[in-house]
């Protein structure tokens, strides 16, 4: 396992939720919800901060691919975000991984956790950050193998054929 802080993102149309591990990969915590800033990129400039203040070995953007494996709009508008990020963190890993479900799965943690409608909107981003980064941790200690695949920041994302 390598040593070292990661920083996990989960990418909305609205918000951009934000987790980190601790530095031995062990356990993913939220950190907060960013808003997304298309215009000035604001939220973009925010998480390389984070990068920078963690030093962080690298980032883990989550792929909502649907339950058949397939990437539509939110897939391609997330791995955007990946290059986007890698841009602006040149020298820092950043990987996409399956993030199937990882929203649901926030949301019935936080309902069971007593929070409900308005209460969890603030705080859904940040726990689907958290489900996609443990499971990225997760991964890569059973495995031995770091999680996901590499994003470029050279990369320029089409869109997937819908055949």
């Amino acid at each position: 396992m390598r040593f070292g802080v990661r920083i996990g993102v989960d990418v909305g149309s609205v918000r951009v939720g934000v987790a980190r591990s601790d530095p031995s990969g062990m356990i993913a915590v939220p950190v907060t919800t960013l808003t997304r800033d298309i215009g000035h990129r604001k939220d973009l400039a925010q998480i390389a901060a984070l990068v920078t203040e963690w030093d962080a070995l690298e980032v883990i953007v989550g792929l909502p691919r649907s339950l058949s494996g397939r990437e539509g709009d939110a897939a391609v508008q997330a791995r955007k975000y990946a290059v986007a990020i890698a841009r602006r963190v040149r020298g820092v890993p950043v990987r996409v991984v399956d993030e199937r479900l990882s929203t649901v799965s926030a949301s019935r943690s936080l309902r069971d956790a007593g929070l409900k409608g308005r209460r969890h909107r603030p705080v859904v981003d940040q726990a689907a950050a958290v489900v996609i980064l443990q499971s990225a941790l997760d991964v890569e200690r059973a495995s031995g193998r770091e999680p996901g695949s590499l994003v470029e920041p050279e990369e320029a994302p089409e869109r997937p054929s819908q055949h």
